[in-house]
């Protein structure tokens, strides 16, 4: 009954705070039909107030709409510039839970109190998220450690606030009719499953400092798992400045440029060498250190959302960005098919004739180097041809492939952290050694699945995918 109480409120909460935004941009639009360009310059004004409701709406509410917020924050495409500025707080500026609920957490999960387990134990949060916050500590052999404790309720929060948002698909889904929709929800569920035990996020964090072990730039923390269970991490304390703060990189000498470029490095290789990545690379997740020699090194923090890619869909990418340097159209088609872009029951050939259509305008651009990009070239990659119906159709023919949810996200959280970074790095020319590397090994384990067998029946091995060394700048 309890928990059908909170459901109801966060539920009205969330209506009042979204409902307020949509009466607004009603109100301007009918003003605008109404009295036409006396009103035109209120849309900033607008855009500011509504964002600024949303931001202080997800602070509110927290759980999973902090976490929508900040994705939201870095997707400039999609949502006027306001939100972007206001929606940047949620990534580092996440109010604190009283330190009670902390110590109520830490008591029910490890059986004792925080001043029992811990020689030290700070009362004020270091960082704050939108499902637990870290403090920092001292063990009693005298380790320090950042503790990561897990809020109370917070899986019967997540609950509700998926039903808000399994609603919120549906009406979008209305307006927008993408075939598979609901697998996005299913995935940010299956997410927040992972993100909100501990135990799996221990063995994230173990399974990729080990796919770095050979790279002394790519640092993680250990994990003490005597004080550790399934809603309190205790770690190493990983010393380091937030990687998106340029002014304190300068102040440490790390070139912001060479910092992008080994994160970019760093992403590459998990997503196409390892097959497991940080599917949640927002700027609070990552610290910079300045090396021996003056290199810089990544701190990798908060592997909850760590996630195995599916085969299918790193080679449709691949191809896609085989197709897109070799110019051949085809090649593109075959990529986004293989990822599983096509619905079944959808029309294939306008979704080809589509994505042929948007190749030849992408061949007026230099994507081997994304720095040199017309804004307004880029631009023009929106076709005002389209008819709403054809739209419609169009829409009806795309499904949401499995585990796209999680690429998708990294991918543009990772690569607006190295545009805040680095505007005019080449992601593409950093990560294509990696990218050489993989295709490397896909070929021979191709070439090997091929071969005939060899005298007594056996057949060749398969040649394992290479897994690189440390990277140099």
């Amino acid at each position: 009954m309890k928990i059908a109480a909170v459901a109801a409120l966060r539920f009205l909460h969330a209506l009042f705070v979204f409902g307020r935004i949509f009466v607004s941009y009603l109100v301007q639009l009918g003003l605008e039909k109404v009295l036409g360009r006396l009103v035109e310059s209120r849309w900033r004004a607008v855009h500011t107030r509504n964002a600024r409701r949303l931001a202080n709406g997800c602070i509110r509410l927290r759980g999973v709409f902090i976490k929508m917020g900040q994705i939201l924050s870095i997707m400039g495409t999609f949502l006027p510039r306001a939100y972007m500025k206001e929606l940047e707080k949620l990534q580092d500026e996440v109010p604190p839970h009283p330190y009670r609920e902390v110590e109520v957490a830490i008591a029910e999960g490890l059986g004792r109190p925080p001043e029992e387990i811990f020689a030290t134990f700070s009362k004020t949060a270091i960082a704050a998220a939108s499902l637990g916050q870290v403090h920092r500590a001292t063990s009693h052999d005298g380790d320090e450690l950042a503790v990561k404790v897990l809020y109370p309720n917070i899986h019967s929060i997540v609950r509700v606030d998926l039903i808000v948002v399994r609603w919120a698909m549906k009406v979008y889904g209305w307006f927008v009719p993408v075939q598979q929709l609901h697998r996005v929800v299913e995935q940010l569920r299956d997410m927040l499953s992972r993100e909100t035990n501990f135990v799996h996020e221990a063995e994230c964090i173990e399974r990729m400092a080990a796919n770095f072990a050979d790279d002394p730039d790519v640092l993680l923390p250990s994990v003490r798992k005597d004080l550790s269970c399934a809603t309190v991490l205790s770690m190493s304390f990983m010393e380091g400045t937030k990687i998106s703060r340029k002014e304190e990189l300068a102040e440490l000498g790390l070139d912001p440029e060479e910092v992008a470029a080994k994160l970019t490095r760093a992403f590459y290789k998990q997503l196409f060498v390892d097959g497991f990545f940080h599917a949640d690379p927002h700027p609070g997740n990552f610290f910079a250190q300045a090396g021996p020699e003056g290199q810089p090194r990544i701190v990798i923090l908060d592997l909850g959302a760590g996630t195995v890619v599916r085969q299918p869909l790193v080679d449709g990418l691949m191809d896609v960005l085989g197709g897109l340097m070799t110019r051949n159209d085809d090649l593109v088609v075959k990529g986004i098919e293989t990822m599983g872009f096509m619905s079944e029951d959808g029309d294939r050939e306008l979704l080809e004739r589509t994505i042929r259509r948007y190749f030849e305008k992408l061949l007026n651009l230099d994507i081997t180097d994304l720095s040199k990009i017309d804004p307004q070239m880029a631009a023009s990659l929106r076709d005002s041809e389209l008819k709403r119906k054809q739209l419609r159709d169009i829409m009806r023919s795309v499904q949401f492939p499995e585990g796209w949810f999680y690429v998708e996200r990294a991918a543009v959280l990772m690569f607006a952290l190295c545009a805040h970074l680095a505007p005019k790095l080449n992601t593409v020319k950093v990560g294509l050694p990696y990218v050489m590397r993989f295709l490397a090994a896909k070929q021979s384990r191709e070439r090997a699945a091929k071969a005939e067998p060899t005298d007594g029946g056996a057949v060749a091995a398969p040649a394992a995918p290479a897994t690189p060394a440390a990277e140099t700048a």
